[in-house]
C-alpha cells in the first residue's frame, strides 16, 4: 500500500481530533439533558465526556478505513452537538 504513511496520519488526526469534537458534543448533549442544576449537568457532562474521547481514540485506531473514522466522529458529533444547543436554549 503506497499510502500507509497518510492513512496512519489520518487516523491519529481522526482520533485525536476528530474524537475531541466528537466528546465536546457528547458533553454538550449530556449537560443539556442531564437532570439536575446547570452547573452539576455541566460537570457530570464534562467528566463524562472525558471517557468518551478515550472511546473514541480507541474506535478511530480500530475503524478499518481512515475514512470510515472521520464519518464515525464527524456525522453523530453534529446531530449530538446541534441537538444539545437546541435544547439548551442556544439560538443556531
Amino acid at each position: 500500500m503506497p499510502h500507509t504513511d497518510w492513512r496512519l496520519a489520518s487516523h491519529v488526526v481522526a482520533a485525536l481530533l476528530g474524537g475531541y469534537f466528537f466528546a465536546l458534543a457528547a458533553g454538550v448533549l449530556i449537560a443539556a439533558t442531564y437532570p439536575a442544576a446547570r452547573s452539576d449537568a455541566t460537570l457530570v457532562g464534562h467528566m463524562i465526556s472525558v471517557a468518551v474521547y478515550a472511546a473514541a481514540i480507541i474506535w478511530a485506531f480500530s475503524a478499518r478505513h481512515h475514512g470510515r473514522a472521520w464519518l464515525a466522529m464527524l456525522l453523530p458529533g453534529v446531530v449530538m452537538l446541534v441537538a444539545g444547543l437546541l435544547i439548551s436554549g442556544y439560538p443556531l
